[in-house]
């Protein structure tokens, strides 16, 4: 059959299907239109699919080309393998269907599911997350870890290239992709290799923190505020303070149970004795929270979830030091004012350092190690782990109280 019949046939609009020959079938529809169809048998089952509407390149398909198409159809029926399957399997197996299998698993074996999916969210999905995950090179994930860390954010690179290699393992282990495309770079290659951090803050510096903080509160609200007066002084970790409910809390008794659900995967949950200095933060933050059911609720209408963001303590720190915010950037700010370095402050801290100094500041107000370190709900290492098991309620409730009382003075 030549082109001359082929587009005779394509005019008919009688939907029947008119054999061309080696299994390659045109079928005219009533909207004027013909689509190219390849019929075949895979495991004793009759069955089709349609190779593309009959016309010009590159919109249409020539009797050419789909007999080409048809060829390897055929040839693949051949093989042990169904073109229909394997074209559903190919179209849907983006690398973002790949990733929210990976995530899905995430949330059953971590304990914060959100960082990983945050990071996804933020920085992969956006670049290569429609990408056919057999498409994606080496260089595709390099030049993505490349503009995180071009941005200032090194670690977020690291943990991203980290993130790509596992989603790009999960394609290996679904028999979607044979080699692993980020398995060869390093964190040279991203953000570099990270140091452990020791920054913390000496009594002097949170006496200058505080008072940037509170002066500046059209940048750093009394919310946050608070918040950061209550990490310096319970130790707890920010994704504990942040999603924190009210019924976890009695104020009259002092008593804050975190719950074990709450804490970093292995921690144990924790009977904490509140300060007295705190006590007034906490019912001043009960006012705010509005009958919420959050200690810090969500300031923006949310459906994931009723408790602030993870970065809006972050990136209000961020601010006082001269980092612009999300918000601030869409905006046109580009370059803030160092407040912090202008009060003093030489050297920047993270939020996640207040517990750093915290525990430090536990050490020079000479509170014994093994106490501290129950502060911070941290295990006892070695044998004296094994055997102590005593939660050493009172000894801390005392030492919160006296870092609590020195702490005071500064708020």
């Amino acid at each position: 059959m030549n082109d001359a019949e082929v587009s005779s046939i394509a005019k008919a609009k009688d939907g029947k299907y008119y054999n061309i020959g080696e299994n390659l079938y045109l079928k005219p529809l009533k909207s004027g239109k013909a689509s190219w169809i390849f019929r075949y048998t895979y495991a004793k089952e009759r069955k089709e699919i349609v190779l593309g509407r009959y016309g010009k390149a590159p919109q249409g398909v020539s009797l050419k080309k789909a007999r080409e198409l048809a060829a390897d159809n055929a040839s693949k029926v051949r093989d042990g393998n169904d073109p229909k399957l394997e074209r559903k399997q190919t179209k849907k197996q983006t690398v973002d269907n790949v990733a929210q299998e990976w995530l899905k698993e995430r949330r059953r074996n971590i304990q914060n599911p959100e960082i990983p999916e945050r990071v996804y969210r933020r920085d992969i999905q956006p670049f290569i997350g429609a990408l056919a995950v057999d498409s994606v090179t080496t260089r595709d994930i390099y030049d993505l870890v490349q503009r995180i860390n071009d941005s200032g954010r090194p670690t977020v690179a690291n943990d991203a290239l980290d993130h790509c290699k596992h989603i790009f393992t999960q394609a290996i282990i679904l028999n979607l992709i044979k080699n692993n495309p980020a398995s060869i770079l390093k964190p040279k290659h991203a953000g570099g290799t990270e140091d452990s951090r020791t920054r913390n803050l000496q009594f002097s510096e949170i006496n200058i923190a505080l008072d940037v903080m509170r002066s500046n509160q059209n940048q750093f609200t009394r919310d946050n505020y608070i918040a950061v007066c209550l990490l310096l002084a319970l130790g707890v970790r920010k994704c504990e303070l942040i999603a924190a409910k009210w019924n976890e809390f009695d104020l009259e008794e002092k008593l804050w149970m975190l719950p074990e659900a709450r804490t970093k995967k292995n921690a144990p949950g924790l009977a904490i004795a509140l300060p007295d200095k705190v006590i007034p933060l906490l019912k001043e933050l009960k006012i705010r929270a509005c009958n919420s059911e959050y200690v810090f609720p969500a300031r923006r209408t949310s459906k994931r979830r009723g408790y602030i963001s993870d970065d809006t303590l972050n990136h209000a720190l961020g601010t006082l030091f001269g980092i612009p915010s999300s918000a601030q950037k869409k905006k046109g700010i580009l370059k803030l004012p160092n407040l912090m370095k202008e009060a003093g402050i030489e050297e920047a801290f993270t939020i996640h350092d207040l517990r750093r100094t915290c525990r430090s500041r536990l050490a020079q107000l000479k509170v014994p190690s093994n106490v501290a370190e129950k502060c911070i709900n941290h295990k006892i290492k070695g044998v004296e782990g094994v055997y102590d098991q005593w939660g050493y309620f009172d000894e801390r409730a005392e030492a919160l109280n006296k870092l609590a009382n020195r702490l005071a003075l500064y708020w």
